[in-house]
């Protein structure tokens, strides 16, 4: 009886570290993203065409801020300073104001789709895409197939990886083209600054 009671101790403790992995869910994930307000850091993007031998590759600083938007400051390859948020893609001209682009029909649901996939809103990633969640709380990958007809048109498939903050992203499209879009030095604060709050109230 003592060796059995035993045996099932060993087993137990055997099967504890993979129901904890399999333990981090889609709401855990969510509302460990959510505990960030503001995130700020670099980018480094690179989008592989087909067409091209190497990649196309962007950098800059990015803010991203829960309830405002994105705040994407491209420095390389040339200077510009873009805000997407629920109006749509504004650019700041030389004279420091914001003006908004034109943009085609569908744009708004696009814009919408990024600033989710940028934060790992899943709730709002549900709608549109079947969602597949793996790894624990410091390193997760959430792999997002799409679900309608009209976006398997366009994505084979979208992969997130992370671990407090979204590290990682790549879209990859259906004729064979790819964005990888890496989150370096990201880092977590409860307010924007005076001047972030300034971009996103004009």
């Amino acid at each position: 009886m003592k060796r059995r009671v035993l045996l099932r101790a060993a087993l137990l403790a055997l099967a504890l570290p993979s129901w904890s992995a399999q333990a981090f869910e889609l709401a855990d994930l969510q509302a460990q993203l959510r505990a960030a307000p503001v995130v700020r850091g670099h980018f480094v993007q690179q989008k592989f065409l087909r067409s091209l031998p190497q990649p196309l590759t962007s950098r800059g600083d990015f803010t991203l801020a829960a309830g405002k938007g994105l705040l994407w400051l491209l420095r390389t390859p040339v200077a510009q300073d873009l805000r997407i948020d629920a109006r749509g893609i504004s650019r700041r001209g030389d004279d420091g104001k914001w003006q908004a682009l034109p943009q085609r029909a569908g744009a708004s649901h696009e814009n919408q789709l990024f600033l989710s996939v940028l934060a790992g809103d899943t709730s709002g990633l549900r709608e549109n895409f079947d969602l597949a969640l793996s790894g624990t709380a410091q390193a997760w990958r959430l792999v997002l197939t799409p679900r309608s007809a009209l976006l398997r048109q366009i994505f084979d498939g979208i992969r997130i990886d992370g671990a407090a903050l979204v590290q990682r992203i790549e879209l990859r499209e259906t004729q064979g083209d790819r964005t990888v879009l890496q989150m370096q030095d990201a880092a977590a604060a409860q307010a924007l600054t005076a001047e972030e709050q300034r971009a996103f109230a004009d």
